[in-house]
Order: structure tokens, then sequence, then C-alpha cells
């Protein structure tokens, strides 16, 4: 990409701006929705379950949920608020009068968007270890997988705003992608324990097994061989997609 980092820090200043006055409203619904589900199936559901993956219930879920928190911050970011500033708004149009690149839009966008899953994905990491869920100093090593995960989760939903016309088809966004992801990849249950060896196969294709094994593995103390391959998912799809991005944001901005 051939950005102008001073003319994508413009367009991160001119999104933190807009979200500054508003950021009670955006910010209550996304972080409580991991923090009911911890409430509620950790501690609620917990009481009926001894043990999960070889620990508690409640502390088996905090690490998916850190992950499942950076997943909606940007998420929500990279769906209908991008999709109204592009089609709505039209607010790349006119970033295009001053000079300022596609690239530089993108580039500004991916850098609001990994803001807002600090966050969320690091406020509800600190809720962990106020908690006593995240065993310290082992589950630090979670915090590098937020931004990471973030960075998965808005290449593929920046992918998906700018190939869509139609605002009403994040309804299938979010209930027959982002939904599947958050029950059948580690979140709840460990994979390994209730799927077959073909099923298996089948989720490492899941973009949220990866963050959320990585972070598990942090908070266990286990890092190994498997993260690498974690590490190599993420970077690899996010890198994919944001090439695919760049194309798209320049066909749709300048034709």
């Amino acid at each position: 990409m051939s950005v102008s980092w001073p003319h994508a820090l413009a367009v991160w200043s001119r999104n933190a701006s807009m979200y500054a006055r508003t950021w009670r409203t955006n910010l209550l619904p996304n972080f409580f929705e991991p923090v009911f589900y911890l409430a509620a199936i950790g501690i609620g559901v917990g009481a009926y379950i001894e043990e999960m993956g070889g620990t508690s219930y409640v502390r088996f879920l905090a690490p998916g949920l850190v992950c499942v928190a950076a997943m909606n911050g940007a998420s929500f970011e990279v769906t209908y608020n991008m999709f109204v500033r592009l089609n709505m708004q039209r607010t790349y149009d006119a970033m295009l009068t001053a000079p300022l690149s596609p690239d530089d839009v993108l580039a500004g966008e991916v850098l609001w968007t990994l803001t807002r899953v600090g966050i969320y994905g690091g406020s509800f990491f600190v809720v962990t270890i106020l908690f006593g869920l995240a065993p310290l100093p082992g589950a630090l090593l979670a915090i590098p997988i937020i931004p990471l995960a973030g960075l998965l989760f808005a290449a593929i939903g920046i992918v998906f705003t700018l190939r869509i016309r139609n605002i009403d088809l994040y309804s299938f966004y979010f209930t027959l992608f982002l939904t599947p992801l958050f029950l059948f990849s580690g979140v709840f249950f460990p994979l390994e324990e209730r799927l077959s060896a073909a099923g298996l196969v089948v989720a490492e294709l899941l973009p949220l097994l990866h963050p959320v094994r990585f972070a598990r593995a942090a908070y266990d103390g286990a890092l190994g061989p498997l993260q690498l391959w974690d590490l190599a998912y993420i970077l690899g799809v996010s890198a994919a997609l944001l090439a695919v991005a760049r194309r798209e944001i320049r066909a749709r901005l300048i034709g």
C-alpha cells in the first residue's frame, strides 16, 4: 500500500472525534455483552460444571470472551459505521477532495478499528484480571492477540462492507457468520473433546478459533508450536483480505 501516515492519522482523528461524542452509547452495549455471558454462563452454568479443559468453567470462558470482545469491537465499526460513511454520508468521497488517497482512507479506518478493539478487548481483559480469572504474569502474553484478532475481523468486515449495497445484508453477516463463530470456535467447550477428526479440520478454517486458542494457551501458560500456526493464520488471512479490501475501496472511490 502507498500510505501517507499523516493522512491516515487524519482519518483516525476524524473517527475518534465523532466517537468522543457518542462513546457512552457505543461502548456500554458492546462491552457488557461478554460480561453478561461471563456472569450468566460462567457463574450460572459453571455452578453445575466442576471443570472444563482442566480448569473451572468460568476461568475456561474468560480468554475466549476476551477475543469475542475484540471481534465485536472490530465488527461493529467496519460494518454499520463504515457502511454509513461510505454509502450514506459519503464521507470518503469528501476525504478524496483533500489530498487523501483510498489507501490512506483504508489505513485510517483500520487504525481506528484497532483503537476500538483495544478499548473493548483491553477493558474486558482487565475485567478478567479483577475477577481473578487471568493468571499473572502469564496471561499478559494474551494481550497481543487482542489487536491481532481485531485486525483479522476488521479485514473480514471491510471486505464484506465494500461488496454490499444493501445495509440489510448485515443481518446475514451477524447471524449466519459471527454467531456460528461465537458458538463453535472453542469459546464454550474444547473442540477436540467433542468434534470428530473431520470436524476439527473444518474448525481450523474458522477465524475466531485461532485468537481464542492462542489466548487460552497464554492464560494456561502453555504457549507452544500450535500458537505459531495460529499467528500465521491470523496474519496471513488478514494480509490477504486487506489486499482485497485495497482493490475494492479503490474501485468504489475512484472507479
